[in-house]
């Protein structure tokens, strides 16, 4: 495909040249033009080859100034999410390899999930430990659970404690315990960051 893209450049620098009225041209003008249309040719070959190298330098550079509209970006093993317009952080997780949007909850002491997203994950919760717990709506009852594996870009942890209640109706929320295990987090105008231990793993 580059190999077409070249020959093309090349091609329609001929047709250019071709157009021209050589005869009427001075020798060192028309060199000047063939060098001018050449670099041209190898400015545009070089972008085309490496247009992803590139698109991910910008997109880091743009992460890096705040400037990034995705929600949630990677930068090396930090995440950076962006606040959504309901005043909340969102992430997206996965629990045992099962993609979820979680709120991240800092008033939350335990991560919660709904029995949906624990059924989904392969959580066994119904012989779990009852529990009361305490939400916007008032306390309810829940079940103690560990997720195995609960993932955030490149941030992992295993053996995460979470309460799942039918109540819950379909929100799932990172809590505390979650954050706890992060080497820092904190929030920077309307990004949190979330920085992992050396190893990416909490645990």
């Amino acid at each position: 495909m580059q190999i077409v893209q070249l020959v093309g450049l090349v091609g329609f620098l001929a047709l250019v040249l071709g157009s021209l009225r050589v005869r009427n041209l001075q020798f060192g003008f028309l060199i000047k033009t063939v060098i001018g249309w050449a670099v041209i040719a190898g400015l545009i070959y070089l972008v085309v080859i490496n247009k992803d190298r590139i698109l991910d330098q910008l997109r880091t550079i743009g992460a890096s100034a705040g400037l990034s509209e995705a929600p949630q970006v990677t930068q090396g093993d930090t995440v950076r999410i962006r606040l959504s317009p309901d005043g909340h952080f969102w992430a997206r997780a996965t629990i045992n390899g099962v993609e979820r949007r979680m709120l991240i909850d800092s008033g939350a002491t335990v991560s919660a999930i709904s029995a949906a997203t624990a059924e989904a994950a392969g959580i066994d919760y119904a012989r779990g430990m009852p529990v009361r717990v305490s939400t916007a709506n008032g306390t309810v009852d829940a079940r103690r659970a560990q997720a195995q594996r609960v993932e955030v870009g490149p941030l992992r942890t295993e053996d995460l404690t979470v309460f799942v209640a039918p109540s819950f109706g379909d929100l799932d929320v990172l809590g505390m315990n979650f954050l706890s295990r992060l080497k820092a987090w904190r929030v920077e105008g309307n990004v949190l960051i979330l920085e992992p231990q050396s190893d990416r793993d909490l645990t």
